[in-house]
C-alpha cells in the first residue's frame, strides 16, 4: 500500500467554485505550453504551464464543463451549462462565436486545423460546427433513427486527426465517426457509464475510465490490443505519462488524493493536498509535471520528476501575480495579448 505523500504541492487560486475539467495546450515550438481550466463559477482561466494566471474568459452564464485549446494556442472553446457553446480568441480574450444549444454542453474539441468545433453533452447529440460558417446549421452525427449520437449524456468528445472524432457517452459507449461522411465507423461498449474519456496524444492512446475501471485504447481502433486495469476504487478522471508511458495518475470522488499508479495497475504512490473530491487530473504535454482540480476551487499544478519515488514541489504561487511581466490586468481578458506569450 502506498504511504500518502506529505508534501505542499502548488497551488493556483483564483475560481471560487469547484474545478470540472482541466486541459494543457500542445507542446509549442518554443517549448512552452499552456494550460486552461474549467469551473462551476462560469469562468474558464488560461495559465502559464506554472499556475500563474494569464486572462479569464468572460462571456458565459453558467457552469463550465470544459474546455480545450487548439493545437497552435491561438483558440479555445467551452461548452456551458448555460446551453452554449463558445470559441475565444486567446491573445484578445474576445467570444468569437457562440453557439446555442438545447441543453447543457458537456464537452467541446477544436480540430487541428482550427476549422470546426464538435460538442456533446447532455442532449444526447454530437454536433459538428464549421467555424468558417459560423451562421450555418451544425452537422449532427447520429446512430439512430431517433436522431441521437449517444442514449445518454455525452461525457467526452475527441478529435483524433483530421478526419476521425471519438465520443463517450453515460451509456457505456466509445463510438468513432468519419467526419467527413458524419458515419458511425465503429463503437466499443463498456460494462456501466463512461465517466471520462482523454485524448493522449503523444502515446496515440484514449484514456478512459468507467466505473473502477482505467483503460488505455488506441485512438483510432486498428486491431492493437486495448489494455484496462481494475483498481480498488472508481477514479474519475485519469492520465498516462506521455513520454515514459510507464505510469498513469488518477483523481476520485471518493476522497481528496491523487495518485500514482505502474502501468500494472500498484499504486504507487498517494499525494494530498486537495479538501474536496478531485474531479480531474492531466499529465503536461512534457510530462514533466501534471495539474488536478478538485471541489475545493483549487488548481494544483504539481511539479515530478522521471523517477516516480521522487515529487518534486515548487513555490506557492497566487493567481494574479505575473512572473515575467511587471504589468497588471484585470480578468476580463483585455490583455490577454501582453500577457500570453513571454519572451523569457
Amino acid at each position: 500500500m502506498a504511504v500518502p505523500h506529505k508534501a505542499v504541492p502548488l497551488v493556483a487560486p483564483g475560481h471560487t467554485r469547484p474545478v470540472t475539467h482541466l486541459s494543457f495546450s500542445a507542446l509549442q515550438d518554443d517549448g512552452t505550453y499552456v494550460l486552461i481550466s474549467s469551473c462551476k463559477d462560469g469562468n474558464p482561466m488560461l495559465r502559464e504551464w506554472t499556475g500563474d494566471w494569464i486572462g479569464t474568459f468572460i462571456g458565459h452564464k453558467g457552469a463550465v464543463w470544459s474546455s480545450k485549446l487548439s493545437p497552435d494556442t491561438s483558440r479555445a472553446a467551452s461548452g456551458s451549462a448555460d446551453f452554449t457553446a463558445k470559441v475565444w480568441d486567446t491573445y484578445t480574450g474576445d467570444c468569437l462565436h457562440s453557439f446555442p444549444h438545447n441543453h447543457i454542453v458537456r464537452s467541446v474539441a477544436i480540430s487541428p486545423s482550427c476549422s470546426h468545433l464538435l460538442t456533446g453533452g447532455q442532449e444526447k447529440k454530437v454536433r459538428m460546427f464549421d467555424l468558417g460558417r459560423p451562421d450555418a446549421e451544425p452537422d449532427f452525427l447520429c446512430d439512430n433513427a431517433g436522431g441521437l449520437s449517444h442514449d445518454g449524456t455525452v461525457k467526452s468528445v475527441v478529435w483524433v486527426g483530421d478526419h476521425t472524432g471519438v465520443t463517450a457517452g453515460e451509456d457505456g459507449m466509445i463510438k468513432w465517426w468519419d467526419l467527413r461522411t458524419r458515419n458511425l465507423t465503429t463503437s466499443l461498449t463498456f460494462p456501466g457509464p463512461i465517466t471520462s474519456m482523454e485524448l493522449s496524444p503523444q502515446t496515440n492512446r484514449l484514456v478512459v475510465t468507467s466505473g473502477k475501471t482505467v483503460s488505455f485504447i488506441p485512438a483510432l481502433l486498428n486491431g492493437s490490443q486495448t489494455h484496462s486495469l481494475t483498481l480498488s476504487y472508481a477514479p474519475s478522471s485519469a492520465s498516462i505519462h506521455p513520454i515514459l508511458q510507464d505510469r498513469f495518475i488518477t483523481g476520485s470522488l471518493g476522497d481528496e488524493w491523487v495518485r500514482i499508479h505502474d502501468v500494472t495497475g500498484e499504486e504507487r504512490e498517494i499525494l494530498k493536498g486537495h479538501h474536496g473530491p478531485v474531479h480531474c487530473v492531466e499529465y503536461s504535454p512534457d510530462g514533466e509535471m501534471f495539474a488536478s482540480g478538485s471541489g475545493e476551487c483549487t488548481l494544483f499544478p504539481r511539479m515530478v520528476s522521471y523517477s516516480s519515488s521522487v515529487y518534486l514541489i515548487s513555490v506557492l504561487m497566487n493567481c494574479c501575480t505575473f512572473r515575467y511581466n511587471s504589468s497588471v490586468a484585470n480578468d476580463t481578458g483585455e490583455e490577454l495579448r501582453a500577457l500570453a506569450r513571454h519572451a523569457g
